[in-house]
């Protein structure tokens, strides 16, 4: 029997060593995991162990099937990103507050000028940055060391590398996957196909979209 010691920090066991063999091929473990055995109080590498240097099933095909238990299920992965979505919005509601009441007074002046509706968005687009930084800030930390941004903690789902379900960590959870594929949608027209495409990925056997290919990502079930 094992205790080992999961994504999350969290202890899982006492397991027997079949068990942990399942968890590393749904890639909820590998050999890399912490881990020690009944009666021990040794933490080590599950490679160590000669339980789990030859896999008692045969190896399966790179590539992850529909059948895959492990996967977060596609309305998770909606809704999680509607949540971080949400959170983001309401960051810019101090400079919303100002192009309203920018609007306000130009409609009682029955006068509305598009530039200077862009003077009032450049004047007071530094509102929301506290509120923005902050959550930056507040979701890379998440990411790096839970896997999780806000959204994927509320609907139960992590972040972890592909094929293995390692931690993702700092590169590819918070910068390939998020920085990077922002970045792509910012740039005219092709951001917007970038978007489209990227979406319907989600419909692929292994559901990883565009951004879980460059960040050599998945997102799985907690």
């Amino acid at each position: 029997m094992f205790t080992i010691i999961g994504g999350d920090g969290q202890e899982y066991g006492p397991a027997t060593a079949q068990q942990i063999r399942s968890w590393v091929a749904a890639g909820r473990a590998n050999l890399e995991t912490k881990a020690k055995a009944a009666g021990s109080d040794e933490w080590r590498a599950l490679g160590d162990f000669p339980e789990f240097l030859t896999p008692v099933e045969p190896p399966t095909l790179v590539g992850v099937s529909t059948d895959d238990p492990t996967l977060a299920e596609r309305w998770q992965r909606l809704v999680g990103a509607i949540a971080d979505g949400v959170l983001e919005t309401l960051c810019w509601i101090p400079t919303s507050l100002a192009m309203m009441q920018e609007m306000s007074d130009m409609i009682r002046e029955n006068q509305i000028e598009p530039q200077e509706m862009m003077k009032t968005f450049w004047g007071s687009v530094h509102l929301s940055f506290p509120y923005l930084g902050a959550l930056i800030i507040l979701q890379a930390v998440l990411l790096t060391i839970r896997g999780q941004s806000i959204g994927n903690m509320l609907v139960r789902t992590r972040i972890v590398r592909w094929p293995d379900g390692a931690p993702a960590g700092f590169v590819r959870a918070f910068l390939a996957r998020g920085f990077v594929a922002r970045a792509i949608r910012q740039i005219p027209l092709i951001g917007g196909i970038f978007w489209l495409v990227d979406s319907c990925f989600i419909f692929r056997e292994d559901k990883r979209c565009l951004h879980d290919l460059i960040a050599k990502t998945k997102v799985v079930k907690v």
